[in-house]
């Protein structure tokens, strides 16, 4: 199939449409996933093993399932029991509890990592133990997992074409419908991926930085 610059420049404009919703629900699943998996992280190390079991099961099932099954599953079967959602809301809630169970083992490695003479020191200056947890810890495990985190947040960011299976209207949705209705696939594929591509570089360069005044 032969390049048509025409046709591509014709179709630039309607698949950028969809960019708009392909930022929302990164960052809006986004800051889901972080906020989420910190609670994971937290309930996963709970003395109260009625929590901490549990927890442990959802985030290890969330992780050993993939998450085209996951948007399946909010988007098709939940409004089989009554629970019926728009598709980009379910496509941001499958997003952001996919990654939150990757992220709670980013904070579990990184609050892992603190020295245990931090939370005696902590508790020697009479702090509870969530306090300890908020204002010891947590201030020093974050800034060495933010490179981490940020590497889930652009792999997300690369799976949302996914969304598309439950009918959000986002770039790769819009490139599908217009090869279908032309039945060219080349020009609509490759401007899904330079658009994606033109968006994560900034991104990653800015990982990299990140990376870099981390070690520093």
């Amino acid at each position: 199939m032969n390049w048509d610059w025409s046709f591509a420049l014709q179709a630039a404009p309607q698949i950028a449409a969809g960019m708009g919703i392909t930022l929302i629900s990164t960052g809006i699943g986004s800051l889901t996933a972080i906020i989420l998996g910190l609670v994971f992280a937290l309930l996963v190390r709970s003395r109260v093993i009625l929590i901490r079991v549990p927890t442990r099961v959802v985030v290890d099932f969330i992780r050993g399932t993939p998450l085209l099954v996951q948007l399946f599953a909010i988007f098709y079967i939940l409004p089989d029991i009554g629970i019926l959602l728009q598709p980009l809301v379910a496509g941001v809630i499958g997003l952001g509890i996919h990654y939150a169970a990757y992220l709670s083992e980013v904070y579990r490695a990184g609050i892992d990592n603190i020295p245990l003479g931090q939370w005696e020191a902590g508790t020697a200056a009479n702090l509870t133990r969530w306090q300890v947890m908020r204002y010891v810890i947590l201030p020093q495990a974050i800034p060495v997992m933010l490179p981490t985190i940020g590497n889930y947040i652009l792999s997300m960011f690369k799976e949302t074409p996914l969304l598309s299976v439950i009918t959000v209207v986002e770039m790769m949705s819009i490139a599908g419908g217009i090869s279908t209705t032309t039945y060219r696939f080349l020009e609509p594929i490759t401007i899904v991926g330079f658009y994606f591509l033109l968006l994560s570089l900034p991104c990653a360069m800015a990982l990299q930085r990140m990376e870099r005044w981390v070690k520093s």
